[in-house]
């Protein structure tokens, strides 16, 4: 009886682990959580081999999303419709259409202002084999793609670089 009483016991917090890793059956819980970026392919479709970017994305379980990318200084001051001066910053809402394998951002806030903000922003989203989360714009005008790894996954095999105080 208590072999039984364990066997359950252990079954439930195996699942319970599982679910809070994120990783389940519906796509919309799988992209609940912190990500840490890994990689990138730039706007020409060259994968970014250079200094990375130091990024962050977030989604929320109650629909809200987060991503900011800070360029490191050989990037220079870039800008552009998702970039000011070498930061990426936004915030809003989220739906995922898992029958199309997309996640739209529904722009509520952005460092470069009226570019983004009130616009829905498309993404085709998959997960890699690991549980990478691999994102691209839907839009066929746009190439690059990003890379991301769940932050407790990066933290556990990948140090994050540290930066001086100013």
């Amino acid at each position: 009886m208590n072999a039984i009483r364990f066997a359950i016991l252990t079954a439930i917090f195996a699942l319970a682990a599982f679910s809070a890793t994120g990783v389940s059956g519906k796509d919309r819980d799988r992209l609940i959580g912190a990500w840490h970026l890994a990689a990138m392919v730039d706007a020409d479709g060259e994968a970014v081999t250079g200094a990375l970017p130091t990024g962050m994305l977030i989604y929320t379980r109650d629909g809200h999303v987060s991503v900011q990318l800070m360029y490191p200084k050989s990037a220079g001051s870039l800008s552009n419709e998702y970039v000011h001066e070498g930061y990426e910053a936004s915030f809003g809402s989220f739906d995922v259409n898992e029958a199309a394998h997309t996640v739209t951002h529904h722009i509520l806030g952005s460092n470069t202002g009226d570019l983004l903000v009130g616009k829905d922003l498309p993404r085709v989203y998959q997960f890699s084999p690991k549980g990478e989360l691999i994102i691209r714009s839907a839009r066929r005008d746009e190439h690059w793609s990003v890379r991301w790894v769940r932050f407790a996954s990066a933290r556990r095999h990948t140090p994050l670089p540290k930066y001086p105080n100013p």
